[in-house]
């Protein structure tokens, strides 16, 4: 194995990083994996280092490689780590939990007290070597590719918004069809929805929409989105409605096209406080609300790979892009830009 690899830094605390050459290849300790790194995706948490925004500054010790959403070899295992072998195609689960908190023992690993992320708050993926803790390893089905792979993490962050309440016959609204969103409109329709609606103000990630599975695609800049979905719903409104923008006056806005009885599942983060009729919108209603964070470890996974393997839609719909290591610039840029779907780095074919 040679000496050094390549890795994606955020070297000073200002926009932009640096392809580094001269890394040295971690090396795991007890209980964690070398993983070769063959695909990594870019989340929008990663623009939020690259552009080094007052999230970012608050979190991200530097120097650091970032980058948490990868797929690739096992090449080394420390001791202690059991249930895998060198050789297994395997993703990582962002989430570090410290198995000993209340969260983590009462099966609620993916919300622990004690936290940590890969790629924010310790080194990630976006290099030729990555060490992962065995617990946030994933073995991948062998019907799942690396580029796949490496959009099981995010995928996960969409189905857990999906599967946090029941959609089987029921109408789901999605709103914003980012990478996320648009894999909640594949999830949903694959679990049985009666009608999937998705909301957006770009075209282009509506017939990304379109092909995953919405039955009903809204320009919300040129359509009032309440008004179709209580017209296709004989003015009752939606049974369930996801939120993967955190756009506060959409959101706001939204519980109009709810349901009563209905379920409002939050999973987009909101940047300012929202102003909500507590009356009308939920008490009335007898709203449910939900918040979502991350994955379930492992029911999401788990769901995930059966998602995927019924074939009812194919992830190669959700990529935007894929491009090497060295032309990150290009993959930043153009995701500032807003090009639809997911932008992959391909570090090894």
């Amino acid at each position: 194995m040679e000496k050094t690899m390549r890795g994606l830094v955020k070297q000073t605390p200002s926009q932009g990083a640096v392809l580094r050459t001269d890394l040295p290849i971690p090396q795991p300790a007890d209980n964690e994996v070398l993983v070769k790194v063959r695909t990594a995706a870019i989340c929008g948490t990663d623009q939020h280092i690259y552009t080094w925004n007052a999230w970012a500054q608050e979190r991200i010790p530097i120097p650091m490689v970032f980058g948490h959403e990868f797929s690739g070899d096992i090449v080394a295992l420390g001791a202690g780590v059991t249930g895998f072998r060198t050789g297994d195609r395997v993703a990582a689960e962002t989430h570090i939990p410290c198995n000993s908190c209340c969260q983590c023992r009462t099966g609620n690993q993916h919300n622990c007290e004690n936290m940590r992320i890969i790629g924010v708050h310790v080194p990630g993926g976006f290099s030729d070597y990555a060490v992962v803790p065995a617990d946030c390893v994933w073995k991948l089905d062998s019907a799942v590719s690396y580029r796949h792979g490496a959009m099981l993490e995010p995928m996960g962050v969409a189905v857990h918004g999906v599967m946090s309440g029941e959609v089987n016959l029921k109408s789901v609204v999605i709103l914003g069809c980012g990478p996320i969103g648009v894999m909640a409109v594949g999830a949903a329709a694959t679990a049985g929805a009666s009608k999937v609606f998705a909301v957006d103000i770009f075209d282009e990630k509506l017939e990304m929409a379109k092909k995953l599975g919405a039955d009903v695609c809204i320009n919300s800049k040129n359509e009032n989105f309440i008004d179709v979905v209580l017209q296709a719903t004989d003015g009752q409104g939606a049974d369930v409605i996801i939120d993967y923008t955190g756009a506060a006056g959409l959101i706001e806005s939204a519980f109009r096209a709810l349901k009563k009885g209905g379920r409002f599942t939050l999973v987009g983060l909101p940047s300012q406080k929202l102003s909500l009729d507590l009356t009308n919108a939920v008490i009335y209603k007898e709203a449910r609300i939900n918040g979502c964070t991350g994955r379930l470890m492992y029911e999401t996974w788990f769901q995930c790979t059966e998602i995927l393997k019924k074939g009812k839609f194919t992830m190669d719909d959700v990529i935007g892009g894929v491009y090497r290591l060295e032309d990150y610039e290009k993959a930043f840029a153009d995701i500032a830009a807003g090009r639809p779907g997911k932008m992959l780095f391909e570090l090894e074919p």
